[in-house]
């Protein structure tokens, strides 16, 4: 069907197109017949503005736009529900999802370009990302998202990923859990590296702890019962008793996969996730996890942005950071 341009509106209304803009736009310039007869003529029409035609008129575009890597994760999810709270009445978020996907991420990037949003919130996926969050920097403001710019160059809003692995870990070992297992997506996410090494520093703390590495592809729950099957099919004494996941999601497969094949969750392995996401603490067995306050940072990130957009600060590599909590629940110390 044929788009409904100004041309039909004003030659259904029997006016000139100029009169249809300024009935429009600025009706105090056209009598109120042609106002009346314009609106008649645009319900019966159906006609709708082009946002193009609008942000050229008032000189903005009232949007910005946002990357996460997985929407499917609420995580992210609350990422942006914060950034909408900070945007306020009159401003939209154009959100992206890329998917763990490079080109994708750069096609939001350009969409963002083509649309003229008036700022960016990026959660980029691997280096790539950050250097063409860089790059888009160059044209509007940009904050970084559960990252930190390696260059200082980006204003980012991010959490303490290496003390939230470190936190998790050191949770497992006070109950006198000796070999603990790190289940990992792909190690080239900052995030995921970040929180190893915080495992890695608390099991180097204790002598004793062993640590193994299980990676996935995907940080789903169908992955994570697959991930839990695996583990239960491991001999008793090489199977580990304390995992750490990556996320919620996963960890809440892997708790569903061992209980599946008879394996005790805490008695026979305690399993910690990440995020706190909502559902962590009505799972089956609630589910212990390092909070992320995803929201929180959601909301600062857009404050700070909406400051760059409004010249009320200029960027400057400023980082705020947001330090983990633990939300210690059944999947590691049993309901009490």
């Amino acid at each position: 069907m044929k788009r409904v341009g100004i041309r039909d509106v004003a030659r259904h209304a029997g006016v000139s197109m100029s009169s249809v803009s300024n009935a429009l736009n600025k009706p105090e310039r056209v009598s109120d017949e042609i106002v009346q007869r314009v609106r008649t003529a645009v319900d019966e029409l159906g006609y709708v503005p082009l946002q193009a035609a609008q942000q050229l008129r008032i000189g903005r575009s009232g949007l910005l736009g946002m990357t996460v890597i997985n929407i499917t994760n609420p995580f992210f999810a609350d990422l942006v529900s914060g950034a909408e709270d900070a945007a306020g009445a009159g401003v939209r978020v154009l959100v992206g999802n890329s998917d763990d996907d490079e080109d994708k991420e750069r096609e939001y990037f350009r969409l963002f370009e083509r649309v003229q949003v008036e700022g960016a919130l990026v959660s980029p996926f691997g280096e790539a990302g950050e250097r063409l969050a860089r790059q888009l920097a160059r044209s509007i403001p940009v904050v970084l998202v559960d990252r930190v710019d390696d260059e200082g160059v980006l204003d980012s809003v991010s959490f303490d990923d290496v003390a939230g692995g470190r936190m998790a870990a050191e949770h497992l070992i006070s109950l006198g859990r000796t070999r603990l297992t790190f289940l990992g997506a792909r190690e080239e996410v900052r995030q995921v590296r970040e929180r190893l090494e915080g495992v890695r520093q608390a099991v180097e703390a204790h002598p004793r702890v062993s640590l193994d590495l299980m990676w996935s592809h995907r940080t789903t729950s169908e992955r994570g019962i697959a991930m839990g099957a695996r583990i239960a099919e491991l001999p008793e004494d090489e199977r580990p008793d304390g995992v750490v996941t990556t996320n919620d999601h996963l960890a809440c497969g892997v708790v569903h996969g061992l209980l599946r094949a008879g394996v005790r969750v805490p008695e026979d392995v305690a399993v910690v996730g990440y995020d706190d996401i909502e559902f962590a603490a009505v799972a089956a067995v609630p589910l212990t996890s390092v909070r992320q306050p995803a929201r929180d940072m959601g909301r600062a990130a857009g404050v700070r942005l909406m400051q760059l957009i409004s010249g009320e600060a200029q960027a400057s590599g400023h980082a705020i950071r947001f330090e983990p909590e633990l939300s210690v629940r059944a999947s590691t110390v049993g309901y009490r």
